[in-house]
């Protein structure tokens, strides 16, 4: 389990969607989002349950006023403050709420409510430094690039003139307030809608060689990845609408694991590529081209597959987590906290592929008989994720070990464990390590848990069978005593 998202200076955070059929509870989703050392997250809601297990956390979070709420708030400054007042000062300072995503790209979602958008971000500022929550809390609203009529080149990008009276007044908002610009900016797209002008490699942050490099003819700047093009699109659009020192946050990018027929390029492979190399570039700390000092901080769209949602099969396979808390593809920085092989180090962990009846057998035995300390692997605690039978019985298994060995323990399980030198510990669920000098990484035979078939079923506990030896030990000599005498 690699650590990731976390990153000095610029962030990687992640979407927490809801049309998902097993969502876990709250407390196993914030669970995981420490587990994994996540410290940004955007809900698309003000969802009560969420709000509650992240406080005490100090994770940053995003909430989202709904489309369907838009209008209500931006007709009538009065519900919008009735909803600052439920869903942000209710819970601050507990809960770190950030900022207020009014609406999910209203301007090309629910066009009719664009008339209200600005007026609605108005009147939550207003409930915000009514509560005195405005320093802490911006307000902002998050728009597709879909609002820029064309992003390539960079250089010449502008708004759709349709909605420039709208994004003026936002964008006057966002300076008067000091809040920032919401992009969902979506490379898979921008290259699946480019017919092949543009190569894969580009969307995906991969190299490119010297016949494919995209350079700007204006401004001669190359471009190294799509996604730095769409940022620095969206920043050339607000600047020819004579704004500046307006940063832009991507609230919103990603690449879906699998699709239709249709939709080949939605792979495992290539969500995996796009995604370890996007947080690679975030971790660089700089801005595209054009802003090479305002850092791109970033949101992954998204944590788990939202399985309700409609139309093609790459729209239900964005998530990165199953919601077991495995991952759906492997996904970190590499960073010194992940794991390690430490050769004077042994650990005894599940086999790959172990029968699972025989791992939970495993499993209760270890937590049961075997006296292993498995509070770890509850829910909520440090190491429940991933909440997998091979996990648990990793970490229950080497509980035991590490207690038990010197007594006489085995690494065995019925056949179900195995010793190995690689740390299996992340940054929040640390496994203990036994050192190897002089008895190799596998100890002879000793007592342990056994299988059901052997002739000495009955002795389950180790401390038992230890205890039986040293009493044989004791009374062969009592007996060698009277002997003698």
């Amino acid at each position: 389990m690699c650590m990731f998202f976390k990153i000095v200076g610029a962030f990687v955070g992640i979407n927490i969607g809801t049309d998902v059929t097993n969502l876990p509870p709250a407390s196993d989703v914030v669970a995981l989002l420490k587990a994994r050392q996540i410290t940004h997250v955007r809900l698309f809601n003000a969802d009560a349950h969420m709000l509650n297990a992240l406080a005490n956390t100090s994770i940053e979070v995003i909430i989202g006023v709904t489309n369907e709420e838009v209008l209500g708030i931006g007709e009538s400054p009065s519900t919008a403050a009735a909803w600052v007042n439920r869903n942000v000062a209710a819970y601050m300072p507990g809960t770190n709420i950030t900022a207020i995503a009014v609406g999910s790209e209203v301007l090309t979602a629910i066009p009719n409510a664009a008339p209200v958008l600005v007026p609605a971000m108005n009147y939550l500022h207003k409930a915000l430094v009514a509560s005195r929550l405005n320093n802490q809390v911006k307000v902002s609203t998050p728009q597709s690039m879909d609002v820029i009529a064309k992003a390539f080149p960079p250089s010449t990008a502008t708004f759709n003139s349709s909605w420039n009276s709208t994004i003026f007044q936002i964008l006057q908002f966002l300076r008067n307030t000091n809040s920032y610009y919401m992009l969902n900016a979506y490379p898979y797209y921008e290259y699946v809608h480019s017919d092949g002008i543009f190569p894969i490699e580009y969307a995906l942050f991969q190299p490119l060689s010297a016949v494919k490099q995209i350079v700007d003819p204006n401004t001669l700047f190359h471009y190294v990845s799509m996604f730095d093009a769409l940022v620095d699109a969206t920043y050339n659009s607000i600047e020819a609408l004579n704004f500046s020192d307006i940063p832009v946050v991507v609230t919103e990018t990603g690449w879906p694991w699998a699709g239709g027929s249709n939709e080949p390029d939605a792979t495992k492979e290539n969500a995996e590529t796009f995604n370890n190399n996007l947080i690679r570039r975030v971790s660089n700390d700089t801005g595209p081209p054009s802003q090479p000092k305002i850092p791109i901080n970033t949101f992954i769209y998204e944590m788990f597959n939202e399985d309700k949602r409609p139309g093609p099969i790459s729209e239900r396979s964005w998530g990165v987590f199953s919601t077991n808390g495995s991952d759906v593809y492997t996904l970190g920085l590499g960073s010194s906290d992940s794991i390690s092989d430490n050769s004077s180090t042994a650990f005894c962990v599940a086999k790959p592929g172990a029968d699972e009846n025989k791992l939970q057998d495993g499993i209760n035995w270890a937590c049961g008989q075997g006296r292993a300390n498995c509070s770890a692997i509850q829910s909520g605690k440090p190491c429940y994720f991933p909440d997998t039978i091979q996990n648990h019985a990793s970490y229950a298994y080497n509980d035991y070990y590490q207690r038990m060995h010197s007594l006489g323990g085995t690494c065995d399980f019925d056949g179900t464990a195995t010793m190995t030198t690689q740390d299996p510990s992340s940054r929040t669920c640390k496994f203990t390590g036994s050192s190897n000098s002089g008895g190799g990484v596998f100890p002879p035979a000793a007592f342990g848990p056994i299988s059901a078939t052997s002739q000495c079923s009955t002795i389950r506990s180790p401390v038992i069978a230890y205890t039986m030896v040293v009493f044989l030990a004791l009374l062969i000599l009592d007996v060698n005593a009277h002997f003698v005498f």
